[in-house]
């Protein structure tokens, strides 16, 4: 089967996470695979999954090839594939618009963003350059609250003719508007906001629906989280935040019989701690009532490499959007949107949307 072609804006952690992974899995038996929800999707493997245009804003990543370009500051995740050779795909000069905050100007360099000193392209040029690159699916990994620029991209791939996979929380599949752009189009859409493999929103949510289902009354939470990384500097800025806090926070409440009063739910990141660089500390607690009224509640430390945590999703969503494009099905794809996205236009339970998932990659559904 040919190639899926991706483009990327954002070289960050989480697509050297992915890119890592396309190349780690490449000589792998499938009896040797951890790490995978799916090895082979709809015919497809990780390995089939080509990078073939990708920008950034850094100028120490700009002009970069893109094996490169991956391990340049101030990207902090763990090497678990260090030796990729040279792709030939060079980091171009993207758009800044709001993808950068003013206040991590603040922060040392090799915490935060260096802005490139090159000449912003216009939408024409990155049109130009995802056409004549062969993309088929253009993923965003901006960071939290680039709201102008996530419309621009989208506006893009909408131009040049691409799918889009929105992983981070503005809200581009789950806006009516949009999605039905996309549709018109004939173009796939996945979103908003990924979930991780295995992380807090995902664990957050598993145990409110065992609370349901077990008959507990869940009556408050929270949800505080850290890490070093750049997402996490970013978000510094509370401006940036509303986006993520709103995704985070209906993520859980959706799989409550009824949704908490807002006062009794807080879900989203925390601060930031230099020194954890990658490494994401999530702290759960729930407070509810058993038989007879009986307070209880229980508390739950995770931690987790953040970005190697949503690559393995990511993986899935780019194979699923790929199926889409094979069977001609435009528009938001509902089933994956529900299974891999935070914020996907309709919740449904984790195991209604891995199921959902299932038949869509088995083809028993449209999306």
């Amino acid at each position: 089967m040919a190639n899926i072609k991706i483009a990327v804006v954002g070289v960050g952690n989480c697509f050297s996470s992915l890119f890592q992974g396309i190349h780690y899995y490449k000589d792998k038996e499938p009896s040797d695979i951890i790490g995978l929800m799916h090895w082979n999707l709809g015919g497809y493997l990780p390995s089939d999954i080509e990078v073939v245009a990708a920008f950034d804003i850094d100028k120490r990543k700009v002009g970069k090839d893109v094996s490169e370009a991956i391990f340049a500051p101030p990207n902090c995740t763990k090497v678990f594939c260090p030796d990729i050779a040279p792709t030939g795909v060079k980091v171009t000069m993207g758009c800044v618009l709001d993808g950068f905050s003013e206040h991590m100007s603040d922060y040392p360099e090799d915490q935060t963003f260096i802005l490139s000193n090159e000449k912003e392209p216009s939408k024409e040029d990155i049109v130009d350059i995802l056409k004549t690159s062969g993309a088929e699916i253009l993923l965003n990994y901006l960071p939290v609250g680039s709201e102008k620029a996530t419309r621009f991209y989208a506006e893009c791939a909408l131009e040049a003719g691409v799918a889009f996979i929105n992983n981070i929380p503005v809200f581009i599949a789950s806006d009516p508007v949009w999605a039905k752009r996309f549709e018109e189009k004939g173009l796939p859409l996945i979103g908003d906001d990924i979930k991780s493999q295995l992380g807090a929103t995902i664990t957050h949510r598993v145990l409110a629906n065992l609370f349901r289902k077990r008959g507990v009354k869940l009556d408050r939470t929270y949800q505080l989280n850290t890490g070093g990384n750049t997402d996490f500097l970013n978000m510094l800025n509370r401006h940036r935040l509303a986006s993520k806090k709103r995704s985070k926070t209906e993520a859980v409440q959706a799989v409550l019989e009824q949704p908490l009063d807002p006062k009794n739910i807080h879900i989203g990141p925390s601060d930031y701690v230099a020194w954890q660089k990658d490494n994401k500390i999530a702290f759960i607690r729930m407070e509810g009532r058993l038989f007879g009224d009986v307070p209880m509640h229980l508390e739950l430390r995770l931690s987790v490499e953040d970005s190697p945590n949503s690559a393995g999703v990511a993986i899935d969503a780019i194979r699923c959007c790929k199926l889409a494009l094979d069977r001609n099905i435009g528009g938001v794809l509902i089933s994956p949107s529900a299974y891999f996205m935070k914020h996907p236009p309709k919740q449904f339970t984790d195991d209604e949307a891995h199921q959902m998932t299932e038949d869509f990659i088995a083809a028993k559904r449209s999306n």
